[in-house]
């Protein structure tokens, strides 16, 4: 979609940004642009779990629907109907086929206008010139330790070399121009707003090198925070001390323990004996990875991920967590995995999209028409929600409802994948027992919002001396410039005079709950009550308090907003604060067991949100399919 120099105030319809001109209603202009179906990555407005894609499936879940389709008419048959087109699903079309042979016919449903789930592409164009960004699914996390053979082999499949990604991902761009990481303390909490630069301290998933963060002494850049004196010094103790060791427990099983039952804002509260004030400059800290606050993970998991606090605890060692820290985070897209999406339906439905490289895909344009084409062996069908899965003598049943109409369609299938959320499957699936969908449900997904800003130049940015800004009790818990990522033919922005799309992240939260399933069901709650203006809104207000400084002013230079609402977002991974190591293992794999000619894949089935888990738990879902029934 192109954008002009003036966006405020704009009205959207269905997610097209709607410029009002001399004499041209809203409705007007939409009317013009009927002929050619709007191109899902290029919309505006309230992206991601967009309206209209989850009201069918929330009528199950709050009305008690239910949806029979025993009395229809079965419209089209297939030998597997992989429901959710996410990575997961769109993986297990691939294994399946792979598997049962290349003449299987594949259906994929998706309740959403696009494929990929959280793995999103969003684009703006400015003039000629065309912007990429992520709107979901960020990164291929640490290749080297996290790929099974499986995901190595698919990826070979692709053309996916990560390799690669050391050229196209510019790791000089921010730290040649003296740019740093900052905190920002709000006024509403702290009295003033300040931006502090410099920071030099480790976080997760870095992808800039120790030796080019630009940071400043530790010392000199905690004692700019506006915080008490007292404050200011417990923390430096905290990040440059080892006066906590934990050795009054005996073994290293007990400290581990400890470690695993106690949160990490109680952790520093106790051991550390920090204030309440001190303690608040966490408060945002571990929403962007975990989307919890402090007081609802467990001070181990913070210790694995570059908090502070444990340097003088011997812990017990994570690869897995090492891995992170170490290996960087280059593995990226310009539109994050949703390149990773688009390589599979581009090998799934040959004439979805030119080329035959990993780097001819980011600028390929998708043919949204030739997903679900009758002649097709692959067909994907979107904006369809699955409703009914049951198993019967000729094969799985499927019904689903069509977003547009609302009306009730029967398919059958000889399998059938579900790719879907793991929480909504007792409310798909029949002859599920009581047992396995009180396992299902015990994955509650996190909300989150990923929000693309498009600027009109980042100066204010050079001029303030940062690239990321962590706000410590803002709206938006991490503000940052995109990712410098060019490759095949698309060029990332590389001086300030140029437009820039920012990466906004707000993890909703709701204080008082200390139970972290029933804080994430509330923080959803808030969420989709908020509306495109809420966002738009805070929005504004976040870049204006955090980039005025540096000569930012919100109503000339922004020029375009995409929301990215994830109601559901990062899966859930086991919480050791409720959760019992052994008990969610045996909950993991309950869940995920087949029913008759029924499997069940997506990254809920590994506890995971990450990328490579879901392809993982797509493989296993395939796998464990019966080799052979009628149809």
């Amino acid at each position: 979609m192109t954008v002009n120099d003036r966006i405020t105030r704009r009205d959207f319809l269905d997610g097209v940004a709607l410029t009002i001109a001399a004499g041209v209603a809203p409705f007007d202009l939409l009317a013009k642009g009927q002929d050619s179906p709007p191109y899902p990555p290029a919309l505006m407005g309230l992206r991601g779990q967009h309206d209209g894609s989850f009201e069918a499936a929330h009528s199950m879940r709050f009305e008690g629907a239910r949806f029979r389709v025993g009395g229809l008419p079965i419209e089209e048959e297939y030998d597997c109907i992989v429901v959710g087109g996410g990575l997961s699903g769109l993986s297990a079309a691939w294994f399946y086929r792979e598997r049962f042979g290349s003449s299987a016919r594949i259906l994929v449903l998706d309740n959403h206008d696009e494929f990929g789930g959280h793995a999103r592409r969003n684009e703006f164009t400015v003039g000629d010139r065309l912007l990429i960004g992520y709107g979901g699914s960020e990164s291929l996390q640490s290749p080297a330790a996290n790929f099974s053979p499986a995901v190595r082999r698919l990826m070979q499949q692709l053309g996916v070399d990560t390799e690669r990604f050391r050229n196209y991902f510019d790791q000089t761009l921010y730290p040649g121009l003296g740019l740093s990481r900052g905190s920002f303390f709000d006024r509403d909490q702290f009295g003033a707003d300040k931006l502090v630069t410099g920071d030099p301290t480790d976080w997760v998933a870095d992808d800039i090198p120790r030796d080019r963060r630009n940071g400043r002494p530790l010392e000199a850049f905690i004692d700019d925070f506006p915080m008490s004196a007292v404050a200011r010094e417990q923390l430096k103790s905290l990040y440059g001390s080892k006066r906590v060791t934990l050795e009054r427990f005996k073994g290293d099983a007990a400290r581990e323990e400890y470690l695993t039952r106690i949160s990490y804002a109680d952790f520093l509260r106790k051991d550390w004996g920090l204030s309440d004030e001190a303690i608040a400059y966490f408060g945002g800290r571990t929403l962007d990875f975990f989307a919890l606050p402090p007081s609802l993970i467990p001070a181990l998991d913070a210790a694995y991920f570059a908090y502070p606090g444990f340097a003088g605890i011997r812990l017990p060692v994570s690869e897995s967590a090492a891995a992170e820290m170490e290996e960087p985070y280059i593995y990226h897209f310009p539109d994050g995995n949703a390149s990773i999406a688009r390589l599979l339906v581009r090998g799934l439905i040959p004439g979805a999209a030119p080329g035959s490289t990993m780097e001819d895909i980011v600028l390929a344009r998708l043919r949204y028409d030739a997903l679900d084409r009758q002649q097709q062996r692959v067909r994907i069908r979107l904006n369809s929600t699955a409703v009914r899965i049951v198993n019967g003598p000729a094969g799985v049943e499927v019904g689903y409802v069509s977003n547009a109409d609302r009306r009730l369609h029967r398919l059958r299938a000889r399998h059938v994948v579900l790719a879907c959320f793991s929480a909504m499957i007792p409310y798909l699936l029949g002859g599920l027992e009581t047992s396995q969908a009180d396992a299902l449900q015990l994955n509650v997904k996190a909300p989150l919002v990923y929000s693309k800003v498009l600027v009109r130049n980042w100066h204010p940015w050079v001029k303030l001396g940062v690239h990321e800004i962590y706000g410590v009790a803002s709206h938006h818990s991490r503000v940052k410039l995109d990712y410098p990522v060019s490759m095949g033919g698309y060029r990332a922005p590389s001086s300030p005079d140029e437009p820039m799309v920012l990466h906004l992240v707000h993890v909703p939260t709701v204080s008082g709950i200390t139970e972290p399933r029933a804080a994430l069901r509330a923080s959803r709650a808030r969420l989709l009550h908020a509306t495109f203006a809420d966002h738009e809104s805070a929005i504004r207000r976040d870049l204006a308090r955090m980039l005025g400084p540096g000569g930012f002013d919100d109503r000339r230079d922004i020029l375009g907003i995409t929301v990215n609402r994830w109601s559901h977002g990062y899966a859930w991974g086991m919480n050791t604060l409720v959760d019992e190591t052994d008990t969610a293992a045996r909950a993991m794999r309950r869940a995920r067991r087949p029913v008759g000619a029924v499997t069940i894949a997506n990254s809920d089935a590994a506890w995971s949100a990450y990328a490579h888990r879901a392809i993982d738990e797509a493989h296993r879902a395939v796998s464990e399919l019966p080799e052979s029934l009628a149809r």
